[in-house]
């Protein structure tokens, strides 16, 4: 009996191969074999075992071609009516209210409910490849209208005056899946950024103050993720307890009981804003002010309404840069920081304080939506010999909490310290007289 493998009896088995081209006709390289997460680092075993992302789908369908018509007439001469959420069209004056976005796509529910990573189709990974220039074809005329995402949602066809929006959520980070509208207008604006310069007058910079014109102040969607959280945290530390107190040698010391603290909490968060800009998260203070836009928070972000490229109509934007994996860090500091907070009550007992030693979090789920939120913005350049500085001051374009930085000159400041030290030195002396 012949052996198909021409091999003897004795020979070591071959592989019975099944004819060129097919999978078994190359051995398998070594280590080539499925490897098996047990055996894997920690942090890379749990990178490697977490589901893969969720998406849910928030892309305006309705309105993919660039063309937002009124319901009513058909036109596209569309705005925001100021002060509202409204969209009022200019052609036959009708006004409607976007879908919430909450209610929508069902954002506001189960967030204790919460595994794994679950994100909105506008906050998906930005292509490195995606282009900030839009072309449409105008339907009205035919005609080829470009849009460049970078600063601008909208234009108009400059033959037949119909309005295009980019509204498809292209991968390039510039449509989100929801705006908050402005509500603040530019008047009150102005002149809430003019009273916040006028308090700080006397001090503010020569050149500041010539060039100060609150009228250029100018209305930007910033891009944000919003973030809900489902979490768990564990934190030990000590403890201390007074027992008594007593003064040596003008020294005060205080004698304490010391305990070992351990608390674990679990807790949701609702809509946590993240700013998802590099430009806008560099908290520099020795180039820019940014830290100015945290101060005017928070924003009713549960009003957000769905995409809508019409509310964008003469309002600049800023394009998002930031993908979900680089913000998880921020996320979890931010997250680290409820959690203390929220122990803060639990601990009370402890009057010499608690000193946190060791902090561990561990981040169930999450739901990422992109938004835009609206604020107004002024700014003034400052050169300096040791740098330059961008200042601003910050409306927000909801609430009209204003905040932001006057630069000053310097030996005012320091005249003003000499000032009320040499009256404190004063007063001080004709107290030790009077006694």
């Amino acid at each position: 009996m012949s052996n198909v493998n021409n091999q003897s009896p004795d020979s070591p088995p071959v592989p019975a191969y099944t004819g060129p081209g097919s999978p078994q006709d190359v051995p398998p390289v070594p280590g080539s074999f499925p490897i098996d997460p047990a055996t894997l680092p920690e942090p890379i075993r749990d990178e490697v075992v977490a589901p893969d992302p969720v998406a849910i789908d928030t892309s305006s369908a309705e309105l993919k071609d660039g063309v937002n018509r009124c319901p009513k007439c058909g036109a596209t001469d569309i705005r925001q009516k100021p002060g509202t959420d409204l969209l009022i069209c200019l052609y036959c004056r009708n006004e409607w209210h976007g879908e919430g976005v909450e209610e929508a796509f069902g954002l506001g529910e189960g967030i204790d409910q919460l595994q794994g990573t679950v994100i909105a189709s506008g906050a998906r990974d930005i292509a490195a490849d995606a282009a900030s220039l839009m072309s449409f074809k105008c339907t009205g005329c035919g005609a080829e209208v470009t849009v460049n995402t970078a600063n601008a949602m909208t234009a108009r066809c400059h033959w037949c005056r119909h309005v295009l929006g980019v509204n498809e959520q292209i991968a390039n980070g510039a449509v989100p899946d929801a705006v908050l509208p402005f509500h603040i207008k530019k008047d009150d604006a102005v002149a809430r950024i003019r009273q916040f310069v006028d308090k700080r007058h006397l001090f503010a910079l020569k050149e500041f103050k010539d060039q100060f014109t609150p009228e250029n102040v100018i209305g930007v969607y910033l891009p944000y993720m919003i973030v809900d959280g489902n979490a768990s945290v564990d934190v030990a530390g000590q403890g201390e307890i007074e027992t008594r107190s007593y003064t040596s040698d003008k020294k005060t010391y205080y004698d304490a009981d010391v305990y070992q603290v351990n608390r674990h909490v679990d807790f949701t968060v609702d809509d946590l804003p993240l700013e998802s800009s590099t430009e806008r998260g560099n908290l520099d203070t020795r180039t820019n002010t940014n830290n100015i836009i945290n101060t005017i928070l928070p924003f009713d972000t549960k009003n957000a309404v769905k995409w809508n490229a019409s509310y964008l109509m003469g309002i600049s934007s800023e394009k998002r840069d930031l993908d979900v994996e680089k913000l998880r860090p921020r996320l979890e500091d931010q997250l680290l920081s409820v959690a203390r907070a929220q122990l803060q009550k639990s601990v009370r007992s402890y009057d010499r304080g608690v000193r946190w030693e060791q902090e561990g979090i561990s981040v169930h789920g999450t739901r990422w939506v992109s938004m835009y939120l609206p604020v107004w913005l002024y700014s003034y350049h400052q050169p300096g010999s040791r740098g330059d500085i961008l200042h601003y001051i910050a409306v927000n374009g909801r609430t009209g909490e204003t905040m932001g930085s006057v630069p000053v000159q310097q030996w005012k400041l320091l005249a003003a310290a000499l000032t009320v030290g040499t009256f404190l030195e004063g007063i001080a002396l004709m107290l030790v007289g009077n006694t």
